[in-house]
């Protein structure tokens, strides 16, 4: 029985370090997207629901504000949703003195299983633009993040186009764990995108056209799941269109954002993410889902063997390695193209805890229900 334990051992760890040496070489192949110098003609509607965002709502409309876009080709519909602070003061108060087109859209605090959802498609009904970009009221763009999504859209015809985030200025040890984690997912999403079989994105970042939307239903369908605004939709717009989504490599696209101080609010988040995956109605990110996790349940099983003398230490490392050092080279990638190579050297430390963060996340989802921004969801 120990002799098959470890042998499914073998396979698990080996197949995902050829799995990691395959997203190496589609994370290399990914093209990377270049502006255009001649002026673009797409119209934009960028798309914030918020909610208690006083502390950073100005930022981001200041960075929105002095984009490459001109003013003409762009709106932006914040979609105040019951704020209990002064988010809609603030947001008045910028757009009196702002040249740049930007509309307050408030939400009463109506109960819905899902409010970013509604708060999106609240705004779609009555944006103008062409496509529809989302971001979250927390965030920061580049001045050239909506040129970039206009160019890659005139480029391709992408009726989905995933941008990349990451996080700002790491200051401590945990913000360098969360950036290499994090990167890690940013970049599988893209790299399912390029194999053909889009699994996951990032609202944060988001671009589809609005035609599209309504041609697949918006959000018909997954409006009881309190998550999944961003994935959901990918998936049933791929489904639809498979060779039309796009990742957008270009610096100018990247999103940032603030990594959790707290770890409620890492926990939370990280909860909600990961309950996603049992809604899924397409097969390739449910099987992905349950094999990364069973390749890092598969890590924590190995010490135990090696203490309890079942294998050696030497094929406990050896099965260590075989999964490590893929997993670092490809991430070291995806850090360098987020110009996020200080936090390089701490993806052996993200390597430690990262099967039982796996594995502790994938237990937690069964029990659903989690609070988000003072509401409770399942």
């Amino acid at each position: 029985m120990i002799e098959i334990l470890v042998d499914i051992l073998w396979v698990l760890i080996g197949s995902y370090s050829l799995f990691t040496i395959g997203l190496l070489f589609l994370w290399r192949s990914i093209p990377k997207n270049k502006i255009k110098s001649t002026a673009t003609s797409t119209t934009i509607s960028v798309i914030i629901p918020v909610r208690n965002e006083a502390a950073n709502i100005l930022h981001l409309l200041r960075d929105l504000e002095g984009q490459s876009l001109p003013y003409h080709q762009f709106e932006v519909i914040i979609v105040d949703d019951s704020s209990t602070d002064n988010t809609a003061e603030l947001v008045n108060t910028f757009r009196a003195g702002s040249s740049c087109r930007i509309h307050l859209l408030p939400l009463t605090d109506t109960f819905t299983e899902s409010p970013k959802k509604r708060a999106i498609e609240s705004a779609i009904h009555i944006a103008t633009g062409e496509l529809i970009v989302t971001t979250d009221g927390d965030c920061r763009v580049g001045p050239g993040w909506l040129e970039a999504i206009a160019t890659c859209y005139e480029q391709t015809s992408a009726r989905l186009i995933s941008g990349p985030v990451t996080f700002t200025a790491e200051t401590s040890l945990t913000d360098h764990l969360q950036t290499v984690e994090f990167s890690s997912l940013i970049g599988s999403g893209a790299c399912t995108i390029a194999a053909g079989k889009p699994t996951m994105c990032n609202g944060a970042n988001l671009t589809y056209t609005r035609e599209v939307f309504f041609d697949v239903d918006g959000f018909e369908g997954t409006r009881h799941v309190a998550s999944g605004d961003d994935e959901f939709l990918l998936h049933k717009i791929s489904s639809r269109y498979p060779d039309q989504i796009q990742f957008l490599k270009h610096p100018e696209a990247i999103v940032q954002t603030g990594p959790h101080r707290q770890w409620m609010q890492f926990y939370r988040q990280r909860k909600r993410w990961a309950s996603k995956w049992k809604h899924y109605k397409s097969k390739s990110p449910v099987i992905l889902a349950l094999y990364v996790f069973s390749c890092n349940a598969a890590l924590l099983v190995a010490p135990i063997l090696a203490v309890s003398g079942f294998i050696t230490f030497t094929t406990l490392l050896a099965m260590l390695l075989l999964k490590w050092i893929p997993e670092w080279l490809y991430i070291g990638r995806v850090l360098l193209f987020l110009k996020k190579k200080r936090s390089i050297p701490y993806i052996p430390l993200v390597q430690l805890i990262y099967p039982f963060y796996v594995t502790f996340f994938g237990l937690a989802v069964q029990r659903p229900e989690y609070e988000w921004k003072g509401r409770k969801l399942v």
